[in-house]
């Protein structure tokens, strides 16, 4: 297994729990590790579309590990699904200010994710 495939292994292994912490049960999970209150039909129905939506890619970067057809295009959606991530979460921060420690955590991992794919698309090239 090279790097490309460890490393798009390691982001589906790694995003598989939040996805599902945000769309699995999300009046529960949210409320534990946020203590953010989601029990109208309209906010679980948000977060389990955000969840079907990290299932699709983590899916696609899955695929991008086995059939080398599809890795770069993998590393791409990587690079741009992390950086967008990065992006809102920092339009937070100057906007609305400091978030739970966790979601600082995420930020500095999915800045550190988009540049590290960026690198390994640019070693590929």
């Amino acid at each position: 297994m090279n790097i490309r495939q460890k490393f798009l292994l390691v982001a589906a292994i790694g995003l598989l729990p939040i996805a599902l912490s945000y769309g699995l049960m999300p009046q529960k999970s949210l409320s534990f590790l946020f203590d953010i209150s989601v029990s109208d039909p309209n906010g679980i129905h948000i977060f389990r579309a955000v969840m079907g939506l990290y299932l699709a890619l983590i899916m696609f970067w899955l695929i991008g590990v086995f059939i080398v057809q599809i890795r770069q295009a993998a590393l791409y959606s990587l690079i741009v699904f992390m950086f967008g991530l990065a992006a809102g979460r920092i339009l937070s921060l100057i906007i609305d200010g400091m978030p739970h420690w966790l979601l600082v955590v995420y930020l500095v991992l999915e800045l550190g994710f988009g540049v590290i794919g960026i690198l390994l698309i640019k070693k590929s090239d």
